[in-house]
């Protein structure tokens, strides 16, 4: 039986839905270092993909166009309401993140913050935010993947049999992921839990 699928992301994310905020923030600062890679202007067309309670929009530009999608509906009503409460142009959908109900070169920066290793399919969503992305743009990364050139060791396996039920993967390689796409690797930085989590941004050509 798989259990990473879109209908147990809906039910385990609105169960966290209350309680999400108060564990998200702890990753506050490499939010705000990964869209300030982005160097988002004004005017800006922006897309979060898997942006859950909305926890990346107090690091955004309030001048620019927000579009932020989510699978779970109770986690885009409570990103609709901080938008309201931050004073940003946000328009929440609730949306697979691996099919985009948005046309080829639509938006000038993505953000993809803990989404990779969550959603059942990266391979498809980091090829539908390419799709979707102006040539020139930019697409920020945050999240947990094995080390570069690391084999996945049988006791992290063992772990991600639980990790994957409550919350999410620990075994997706960011290297195999990008190689399905022709984006550009700008930067690749560690961040928490001692390089666990990886800040990453990515241009299209």
């Amino acid at each position: 039986m798989k259990i990473n699928t879109n209908t147990w992301n809906k039910i385990r994310y609105t169960i966290y839905t209350p309680i999400y905020d108060s564990l998200g923030r702890i990753f506050a600062e490499s939010r705000k270092k990964s869209i300030s890679s982005l160097e988002i202007k004004d005017d800006d067309r922006v897309l979060i993909i898997g942006a859950g309670t909305g926890l990346d929009l107090e690091f955004l530009n309030s001048n620019c166009e927000i579009t932020a999608t989510d699978i779970t509906p109770a986690m885009i009503k409570k990103l609709s309401k901080r938008g309201k409460l931050l004073k940003l142009n946000v328009d929440a959908k609730v949306m697979d993140g691996q099919k985009l109900l948005f046309p080829d070169n639509t938006f000038d920066k993505v953000i993809l913050h803990l989404i990779l290793a969550v959603i059942p399919d990266p391979v498809t969503c980091i090829k539908e935010a390419e799709r979707v992305l102006k040539s020139g743009g930019a697409i920020a990364v945050f999240d947990k993947f094995v080390p570069t050139k690391q084999k996945i060791s049988f006791g992290r396996r063992v772990i991600n049999l639980f990790t994957n039920f409550l919350f999410s993967d620990i075994t997706r390689s960011f290297e195999k992921i990008i190689a399905e796409t022709k984006l550009i690797t700008v930067s690749d930085e560690k961040a928490d839990f001692g390089g666990i989590f990886r800040i990453i941004t990515l241009r299209k050509n």
